[in-house]
Order: C-alpha cells, then structure tokens, then sequence
C-alpha cells in the first residue's frame, strides 16, 4: 500500500488499511472463534500510523488525562494514542506480570477466563479520566474488567476505543452508557 497522505477524516483512511490489512483466521484459538489478526497491520508504518490517528482522534473527544492500554495489542496502540495526545499510558496487564500489591479483575472470555491488574501503590489515579484503548471488541470482558480495575483504584474510565468489533458476540452491549468508538465501523 503506497498510501502517502491522510483522509480528513482518520477513521476513513484507518478502515481501509484495516480492509487491506487485517488477517482473518478461522478457528482460532477456539473451533467457531474468528481471529482478527492486527499483526500485518502494525508492521506496516502507514497502515500503523492510519490506525493510530483514527484512535487518538476518537480519544481526544472523550477528554482523558490518561490512556490504559490492555495487554497485550492494547499497549502497542495505546502508547501510540497517548504519545499522539501528549497523555500518560497505564499498562494494565496480565494476572502474575506485576509485582505485588496489585489490584486484581477476574472476567469471562469468549473461550475461558482470565484476570487483569494495575499496580495498587507508586501511582494515585483518584479521580484520573481514563480512555482505554484495544485491538478488538469481543465480548466486552476484558473492557468490562478493566473498567472495574480502575474504578477499585479510584479512576474513571470516560470511554473505550477499539479497533474492530465482532458484533455477533454483542460485547457493546456488556458496555452500559461508557461511550465506544470502533474504528472499523462507518
């Protein structure tokens, strides 16, 4: 993909990298699960750049102060978005990454479960406005949980901005009244 300049609108530019771009595997990593592959799409800087743009420019109009990135995809493009917005990044990671007292979210998956942390000490996030920031929407879990996470630690997440979204998993819907923006969706 040769392409050099950006669309006036990002989310227009960034579905068509995405359209080109984006691997479909089937049955993985479950038999009926359909895996969005972002992989090729990272790799290429302007697919990359597209993507990152159309999520900064959804972020920016939920007025954080800071972003959270969800393991593992979720860091990737959520330290580009708040590099992009002069914002700060939590990692929020993985059950067993951090070193303890961590606060700890356990939460379904369409194909088993697992946990989310972000420190509990060296960082107060009372009252922080927290965007965060995925590859892709399934069933809302891991944004639910996230969500949870940092409502434990005093924050508030004013929005989710993700890549894709699989619609028939009805994720959006696990959301309640915190606002979505899907990159991939006109």
């Amino acid at each position: 993909m040769a392409l050099t300049t950006f669309a006036s609108d990002p989310c227009e530019l960034a579905r068509e990298v995405l359209a080109e771009k984006v691997r479909l595997v089937p049955d993985f990593p479950v038999p009926g699960v359909l895996f969005q592959d972002l992989t090729p799409v990272l790799a290429d800087a302007t697919a990359f750049r597209a993507v990152v743009k159309a999520l900064a420019a959804a972020a920016r109009d939920m007025q954080a102060d800071l972003i959270g990135g969800l393991d593992a995809r979720g860091f990737l493009l959520g330290a580009a978005v708040a590099y992009e917005l002069n914002l700060g990044i939590l990692a929020i990671r993985k059950k067993g990454k951090l070193p303890p007292p961590v606060f700890t979210e356990e939460y379904e998956l369409e194909y088993g479960t697992a946990a989310l942390e972000i420190p509990a000490e060296a960082m107060d996030l009372s009252g922080r406005k927290v965007v965060l920031i995925d590859d892709v929407l399934a069933t809302g879990g891991t944004l639910v949980a996230a969500r949870k996470l940092l409502e434990s630690a005093g924050a508030v997440c004013v929005g989710n901005v993700v890549v894709l979204e699989v619609e028939e998993l009805k994720g959006a819907q696990r959301l309640g009244s915190t606002p979505l923006a899907v990159i991939n969706k006109p």
